[in-house]
């Protein structure tokens, strides 16, 4: 099979495309023969040898990927045979190996896919009010994007609540996570302030709801939000909640729009100078509270015996009942460097997907 692999840390360039031997999968498993791989910043850290949220950094040379869709095409000892030809979706844990034509992944993980063609990227979807029961159909490379971006997403929206009184405002909202928060927040009946960077950029936000989409590269930005919240009813409106995954010198300008009670969570930081930190005393001065949902706390939240499966299968309850479509970005497999590059660059949208 063809896969990426690494065999050095540092720069992009260090990801090639080679032929490696065909895995097998162990007893518990099975192996997918896979159609879209996701690509993670957590991905772009690993490779320049910056361990993130994993307990050590995986043995070199090593197939990257955590999250893979495809079809099922060979079990292991103790697995069912009808998991064959069963369109599936996983994220693969702490082992390593999405990037590649063929993968082996726990059955355990396994979210099966409803039947139906593929699609392209363009096609019309279907809205509606309810969640149902399970995933409606969905192409690869979105249930890709469902499976990682979207369980963090319904962990982040855990720590919200979201009405039609709500103001929320989003930065880096073409992202993997932010258009899913624009799109779920709109659902929600709140007024929505989405920040991009660049024109295309802020015109996808548009596309996905927004009420005022803003290129926050630009000089008065701010300026521009606050005559939006002014303008709202009942003489303006103050921010409710700022769900912040930029931080530094944005994130704290968003959390002067604050009103009384409202909320600013942080999720990452994508400019260097780090997230926003609050001193008690400015929280409680203001009234405001200060979460952040990532780890221990989203795995609480969510309870029960397996926390990161229940927000995947919100996140594919909530594409299925309309709360929203992930958008996705596609990368030849073989173009993994590329794929790697652009986004550490911040110049790609949506989700990255890598597609053999």
């Amino acid at each position: 099979m063809h896969a990426i692999r690494l065999h050095a840390f540092g720069p992009a360039e260090n990801l090639t495309y080679e032929t490696v031997e065909d895995p097998r999968p162990a007893a518990g498993q099975v192996r997918i023969a896979v159609a879209a791989a996701g690509v993670h910043l957590v991905d772009t850290a690993i490779r320049r040898g910056d361990k993130g949220p994993l307990p050590e950094l995986p043995e070199l040379p090593t197939i990257p990927g955590r999250e893979v869709a495809g079809t099922v095409e060979s079990v292991g000892e103790g697995v069912s045979a009808d998991w064959l030809g069963k369109r599936v979706v996983a994220h693969i844990g702490l082992a390593p190996g999405g990037y590649a034509e063929l993968t082996v992944v726990d059955v355990a993980r396994l979210h099966e896919l409803p039947e139906g063609p593929e699609v392209s990227e363009g096609r019309e979807r279907p809205k509606g009010p309810e969640l149902s029961e399970g995933p409606r159909g969905m192409d690869f490379a979105e249930a890709v994007a469902l499976i990682g971006t979207g369980r963090t997403t319904m962990g982040i929206l855990q720590f919200v609540e979201l009405d039609a009184r709500s103001v929320v405002v989003i930065p880096a909202a073409a992202g993997g996570i932010g258009t899913l928060l624009v799109q779920y927040a709109k659902h929600a009946g709140a007024t929505v302030v989405g920040l991009a960077g660049g024109a295309a950029k802020v015109a996808r936000v548009r596309e996905y709801g927004a009420d005022l989409a803003v290129d926050y590269r630009e000089a008065g930005w701010l300026d521009e939000v606050r005559g939006f919240l002014k303008g709202l009813e009942d003489g303006g409106r103050a921010v409710t909640a700022v769900l912040d995954g930029v931080g530094g010198e944005t994130g704290r300008a968003l959390v002067g729009l604050l009103g009384d009670g409202g909320t600013h969570v942080t999720f990452g930081w994508s400019e260097q100078k780090g997230p926003v930190e609050l001193s008690e005393a400015e929280l409680a001065a203001r009234g405001i509270a200060q979460v952040n949902p990532l780890g221990q706390a989203m795995l609480v939240k969510a309870g029960g015996e397996n926390p990161l499966r229940a927000l995947e299968l919100a996140a594919l309850r909530a594409y299925a009942g309309g709360y929203f479509t992930p958008a996705v970005q596609r990368f030849p497999l073989a173009e993994a460097a590329s794929a790697h590059a652009a986004l550490e660059s911040r110049g790609t949208y949506g989700k990255v997907v890598l597609v053999p």
